[in-house]
Order: C-alpha cells, then sequence, then structure tokens
C-alpha cells in the first residue's frame, strides 16, 4: 500500500468478522460478496476465529471466534449482569490488543487496501474483537464497509449488560472513512435514530441468474437416510433450532397436515444458544404427534465426505428433495432461507415476522403465510399447492423471476459498487 489506501480504487478486500465458515447467514452472505467482488476484478481475503476459506487467503485467529473459551467468559462477564469485574476489563483489554495486532499483520500480509467488518461491530459475540476492529480502523485510516447483520439492541440476552461502555463505542462505531451497510428498512431506521448514523440498505441476494442444476442421482437415497418413504411429505425447516424461529408452529402444520408419516426436517444445528430449545422443540413434537428428524450430520458446505467418512450432502441437495418449506420465524434481520426456497421453486410457509412485513411482502410474492399461529386456512392452501402440479409450478417461477428482479447478484453489483465509489470519495488523507 501506499498511504492509507491503494490511489482512489481498492482491489485487495480483507473481510473481518467471528466466523467465516459454514452455512450461517453471516458467512453466506460474506460468500456472495466475495463472489461479486471476484468477478468484477478485486482480490478477496479472510480475517476470522473460525474459517473454512483457502488457506493461502486466510488468517485465523482463534480468538476471534465468538467461541473462544476466553471469549465466552468475557461474554458472561458483561451480559445478564449490571456489574463487571476489573478481571473481566483486564481480560477484554489484553484480547483487544493481541486481536489488533493480529489486524495490522493481516494488512500487511496481504496488502489490503479495504475492509469490510462482517457483523462484527454490529452484534458483541465478541467484544474484543469489535473494540480492537475499531480502533484499528481509527488509527490506520483503511476504508471500511461495516456490513451489519443484526444490532445488539434487537436480542434481548444483551439488553441486560454491564458493558455499556463498549456497546457504544464500537457497536457500531461512527468513524469518518467508513461506511455502514443495514440488511433491512427497520434497521436502516434504528440505527440513524439510535447512534445518528446514515447508512446504506443492501438485502441479501442471492445467484439467480444462474438457476440450480436439475436433480441427479446423487441425493435419491437422501429420503431413505432421513426415514420417509417415495410418497411422503417431506416438510423442510431449513434453519438453526433457535427460539425466535418458532419452530413450534412448523410442528402444528405438520401434526394438521394429517401425513401418514408426520415428520419435520431440521436441516442445523442449534448453533450459539444452547440446545434446551431443541429438547423443548422435541417434548412438543412428541405432544402433537410429529416426530423430528434433525439432519445437520448430513450436511455440508458441498457434496462430499463428512469427517466420519460419511456421505454429505449439499443444502441444495435437501430443498431439491422438500416438497414443502416452513418458516414461521418470529424474529429474522432479512430471510436467507425465503431466498433459497424461492431460488429452488419450493413452497413454503411465513410466518410474517415484520422484516417480511415491511420489505418483502410488498414485493409481491405469492406464498403461503401465517399470522403467528398454525391455521387450518392455511393447511388447506398446502394442500392445494401440493396437489395441483400447474399451480405449484407456476407460482414457483413466477416467485422465482420476482426474487431474480430484486435479490439478485446484479443488484448487490449496482449497490455495492456505487457504495466503493462513495467510500472512495470521503477517505481519509
Amino acid at each position: 500500500m501506499s498511504g492509507p489506501f491503494r490511489e482512489v480504487g481498492f482491489k485487495r478486500v480483507g473481510f473481518v468478522s467471528t466466523r467465516i465458515a459454514g452455512t450461517d447467514g453471516v458467512s453466506l452472505e460474506i460468500e456472495k460478496w466475495a463472489a461479486v467482488l471476484e468477478r468484477n476484478g478485486y482480490e478477496c481475503f479472510y480475517f476470522a476465529g473460525l474459517c473454512d476459506r483457502p488457506a493461502e487467503k486466510s488468517l485465523v485467529v482463534e480468538e476471534a471466534y465468538f467461541g473462544h473459551p476466553s471469549i465466552e467468559a468475557t461474554s458472561a462477564g458483561c451480559f445478564g449482569r449490571h456489574h463487571r469485574s476489573p478481571e473481566v476489563t483486564q481480560s477484554i483489554e489484553k484480547i483487544k490488543n493481541h486481536l489488533k495486532a493480529k489486524l495490522y499483520l493481516f494488512i500487511k500480509q496481504f496488502d489490503i487496501d479495504l475492509i469490510v467488518a462482517e457483523n462484527a461491530l454490529a452484534i458483541p459475540m465478541n467484544i474484543p474483537l469489535g473494540l480492537a476492529l475499531t480502533q484499528f480502523i481509527a488509527e490506520t485510516c483503511l476504508p471500511t464497509i461495516a456490513h451489519h447483520h443484526d444490532f445488539y439492541w434487537e436480542r434481548e440476552r444483551f439488553l441486560v449488560n454491564s458493558a455499556k461502555d463498549y456497546l457504544t463505542c464500537a457497536f457500531p462505531p461512527n468513524l469518518h472513512n467508513m461506511c455502514h451497510v443495514v440488511i433491512n428498512s427497520v434497521a436502516s431506521a434504528q440505527l440513524s435514530y439510535r447512534q445518528g448514523i446514515s447508512n446504506t440498505l443492501i438485502p441479501n441476494v442471492y445467484d439467480y441468474a444462474l438457476p440450480p442444476a436439475p436433480p441427479d442421482d446423487y441425493a435419491s437415497d437422501l429420503r431413505e437416510k432421513i426415514g420417509l418413504g417415495e410418497n411422503d411429505v417431506l416438510v423442510l425447516q431449513p434453519t438453526r433450532v433457535v427460539p425466535r424461529k418458532l419452530i413450534e408452529r412448523s410442528i402444528e402444520i405438520v401434526s394438521l397436515m394429517n401425513l401418514e408419516n408426520p415428520v419435520l426436517v431440521i436441516s442445523h444445528a442449534s448453533g450459539d444458544e444452547g440446545d434446551h430449545y431443541y429438547r423443548r422443540i422435541l417434548e412438543y413434537a412428541e405432544h402433537w404427534g410429529v416426530e423430528v428428524r434433525a439432519i445437520e450430520h448430513l450436511i455440508g458446505a458441498r457434496r462430499g465426505k463428512g469427517p466420519n467418512g460419511e456421505k454429505q450432502y449439499s443444502i441444495g441437495d435437501v430443498y431439491q428433495c422438500a416438497d414443502l418449506v416452513t418458516y414461521p420465524s418470529g424474529y429474522e434481520g432479512f430471510g436467507n432461507a425465503f431466498l433459497e426456497t424461492l431460488y429452488y421453486r419450493k413452497p413454503i410457509v411465513v410466518n410474517r415476522y415484520s422484516i417480511y412485513i415491511v420489505d418483502i411482502e410488498p414485493k409481491g410474492f405469492q406464498v403461503i403465510t401465517i399470522d403467528g399461529f398454525a391455521s387450518r386456512e392455511a393447511v388447506r392452501d398446502i394442500r392445494e399447492v401440493l396437489e395441483n402440479d400447474k399451480l405449484r409450478e407456476r407460482l414457483g417461477q413466477e416467485n422465482y423471476e420476482l426474487a431474480r428482479q430484486h435479490y439478485s447478484y446484479e443488484v448487490l453489483e449496482r449497490d455495492l459498487l456505487n457504495l466503493l465509489y462513495q467510500l472512495s470519495q470521503q477517505i481519509c488523507t
């Protein structure tokens, strides 16, 4: 680099996040942004605590991962309480300095001239990383895009805390050489209102210009592994098992469908919020006469062999096999599973969560909706779609075309390249 950035353009982009691995929403969006940047001549590199990107383009620092024991300890000392001990503060400072030194190494090692901070400056899963990023950006004036997926004020578990000083400082910071991106209009308004920070709305996207390949024989045995017969209905819940997903509604829907083999297939594990809710779901499903089949152990980032040599399927394989997708979330930052379902042209039941009502529903998608509870009217609509091949195909195609118009890579490309130009006009000198 010459100075804080290479002339006017940015060509070497460094993504920074606590985790860049697997199929969580943030990791998926990083992959999409990188694809759009790379096809426009940019090179992308990765800094994270857990990372599955090419090793030659990545710097992995264990303490950047929110699941690292030292980070979990600092989080426990900051949230759910109003008092923070001096020892927790000292630990945060020590880890912050370590991470900041590694960020300097990352920039030097890969000659980075633009940082994209992926949710690391929005939700305080790793307070030391947020502080390290904030200080690093302030010290270097390195041009930065802060890509925010969800904020701390949107999650109940962060509302009671002893870290208001840290949250005000770094989640998010308001620095001159930084552009802020949010994924929905509610977050945009709240960021402006709460923090006085102007921002750009770029929704989550999918590559609708490249339709999915037709189903092949690779996943022909998946239904059998799940325990479904050829004529059984595969109802897919393509989310993590966390309370805000309201999986109880999916269980009720499956029960009301009166299937011969009432099974709900869940694609993802519990994630970072423990397994208490999963145990609750199993008990609830037993009460409603529904069997829950969790298949996260069968799914990989791509087809191949798992850690124990077992056959693994892509999430696309699972969607291709599904007959119906349930998406009853009470809250979503946007809705990746919604976009994925439209991509594979599958019928979907959506709970009208706030972001869906404000940002997605006005686009005119033809889906089955519920308002917080499973209804017999929704089940009637499900049956109509499942039993009418022509109707199902027509709705799938119309929804696909509408999604391509509003949520394609081309939409991201237009908005992101424009944002890069804007950022080049306001950078530090």
